[in-house]
């Protein structure tokens, strides 16, 4: 296989856009949160203070309460929808009204524990934002306490139309007066692997709804027209607060120890409400009518990655994974290919991730699952050689789907090859 270090490092510099990269080219014309995050540790490896200098610009739109958007958008580009004008959540950078799966803190971790004396001011300049981030988390996303952190919107889980969403997508309607809208995504990207016309009307009707309340997200989570706990943001975030509490303990910062340990075991608790037994597994779920999605997918897979599960529920997790593993080419597909709503192409309904694959191998490396860690690193490091830094890879062929020259496969890259591209930077100095 072809090593791409160089090219990696050069499709994130070529998305680079002073202070702040985009995810590709047109596709996505803005900054996003977790692929700043993902993006931050892959140019952590060449670049330092430009890693840094990520992280800054993401959290310098941070809102007041406390919560980082998903999209931060600096200028208004017409090639893409929705744009600032759709959301009219009147910040300042202008942002999009919700947030995403909250990795800043396991990614900044990972420079610290890594990195320098320089790494570790940066960490203790940036750890009060952390806090407040996570703090609206826990108060706006599980306002009663229960441990269960709920998603209003499908794009806040990063999986935007992964068929655990269909359950509250189906029970939405759309409103006839519906904001006008024309979409710009499958102008540049294949529609059979970008969400539906369908889905997209609901998309919208849950942002009127919630740009319609002036983004008060209490009132969102209480009267919103969709609600539903994700495994994915569960144990990232279980995870994200772990890693933020190590932070805390190697930064001296004594007073937000016992806040952190407390919401640790909150949200561990709340964990257990996703176990759905009939699959023998962790899945998305309904919070207002308790309905569970029946299938296995790569974020059911974080329970590794977030530390939960008794002996036996891990047990049935890793037989699942060894199952989905003998029933693809490469992994780890985004939902199960033996269940009928695979389809291997179409952006979250089966398609293998790179970032998903990045935590699932420190989650399964760390539970001991060494093996599987192993299969899922070689797969990726596979789709990444003879595909290049694609958005995403179909499971049974292998081939780059959605955007191209993407930031955040190419981050991922360089994390795996981190130790060739030290070797790299010296030979060239």
């Amino acid at each position: 296989m072809e090593c791409r270090i160089e090219e990696a490092i050069k499709t994130i510099k070529m998305n680079d856009r002073g202070g702040f990269t985009v995810p590709t080219n047109r596709l996505y014309p803005y900054q996003w949160n977790w692929d700043s995050g993902f993006t931050a540790l892959g140019i952590w490896h060449f670049n330092k203070w430009r890693a840094w200098l990520e992280i800054m610009a993401l959290l310098d739109a941070q809102w007041e309460d406390g919560m980082v958007p998903h999209i931060v958008f600096r200028q208004n580009d017409p090639d893409y929808f929705p744009g600032p004008g759709v959301w009219q959540t009147n910040t300042e950078p202008a942002s999009s009204g919700h947030s995403q799966p909250p990795v800043l803190a396991s990614m900044i971790l990972r420079m610290v524990q890594n990195g320098t004396a320089y790494d570790m001011r940066k960490a203790r300049e940036v750890f009060p934002r952390l806090m407040a981030y996570h703090r609206w988390f826990a108060s706006a996303r599980d306002p009663q306490g229960t441990g269960v952190i709920g998603i209003i919107h499908p794009w806040e889980s990063g999986r935007d139309n992964c068929p655990d969403w269909d359950i509250g997508m189906n029970a939405i309607t759309v409103p006839g007066d519906l904001i006008a809208y024309k979409r710009r995504d499958t102008s540049h990207v294949d529609s059979d692997q970008r969400p539906t016309q369908e889905q997209y009307d609901r998309f919208i009707t849950i942002v009127q709804f919630a740009r319609e309340t002036g983004w008060d997200h209490r009132r969102i989570h209480a009267e919103g027209p969709f609600l539903m706990a994700d495994p994915g943001v569960q144990f990232i975030f279980l995870r994200a607060t772990r890693d933020l509490l190590t932070l805390a303990e190697m930064l001296d910062m004594t007073e937000a120890i016992s806040e952190l340990r407390r919401l640790i075991e909150q949200v561990s608790k709340g964990s257990d409400w996703l176990w759905n037994d009939k699959v023998g597994g962790y899945c998305a779920r309904d919070i207002r009518t308790g309905v569970f999605s029946d299938a296995i997918t790569n974020a059911s897979m974080l329970c590794f990655y977030g530390d939960v599960g008794s002996p036996e529920q891990r047990a049935s997790m890793a037989a699942h994974c060894r199952r989905i593993l003998a029933a693809c080419q490469f992994g780890m597909p985004s939902w199960d290919p033996e269940h009928a709503d695979f389809e291997p192409r179409r952006y979250w309904r089966g398609p293998v991730w790179a970032i998903m694959n990045h935590m699932l191998i420190t989650g399964l490396a760390d539970a001991g699952e060494e093996m599987l860690a192993q299969r899922i690193t070689s797969d990726t490091q596979k789709l990444i050689e003879s595909q290049g830094m694609a958005e995403y890879f179909d499971p049974m062929e292998g081939t780059g789907l959605g955007g191209m020259d993407f930031s955040w496969t190419a981050a991922i890259y360089l994390d795996h090859c981190r130790d060739r591209v030290a070797e790299l930077l010296k030979e060239t100095g």
